[in-house]
């Protein structure tokens, strides 16, 4: 009868090169990476900052006095720039995380990622056309 291997108190262990804190550095595709990761905090701030004015709106309260405070206004500004940042990534990487087939063929990549960027551009529309009162 055989016996299997002998027990040992110690593991060997595998090489594993060491990775800095600071590896996104190294390229610029990984700052970029990096980037959408953080946006992800802004665009959190953009839903919280909307929900919070349309309670106010909805129960008649007047525009929050905090929301004119430079700071928030700032925040507000970056966090808009992050959103374009995040939305235009998401419709870049589109093509790439979804196969769209019509007629058995694949659609090209550029085609869903101009559907993404058309569908913006109609939604910002309508908005306008909402906000400026028709």
């Amino acid at each position: 009868m055989s016996e299997g291997p002998a027990y040992t108190e110690y593991h060997p262990r595998w090489y594993r090169t060491r990775m800095s804190t600071w590896w996104w550095l190294g390229r610029w595709s990984y700052r970029l990476f990096i980037l959408r990761e953080v946006s992800s905090v802004f665009v959190a701030w953009s839903v919280v900052y909307l929900l919070l004015v349309v309670r106010a709106v909805s129960q008649g309260k007047p525009f929050p006095d905090w929301a004119s405070n430079p700071f928030v206004l700032l925040l507000n500004l970056i966090s808009l720039l992050f959103v374009v940042f995040h939305a235009v990534t998401w419709f870049n990487l589109a093509p790439k995380a979804m196969v769209v087939r019509l007629r058995g063929k694949r659609v090209p990549g550029t085609w869903i990622a101009a559907s993404n960027y058309l569908s913006w551009a109609l939604a910002s529309a309508l908005v306008a056309w909402v906000l400026m009162g028709r």
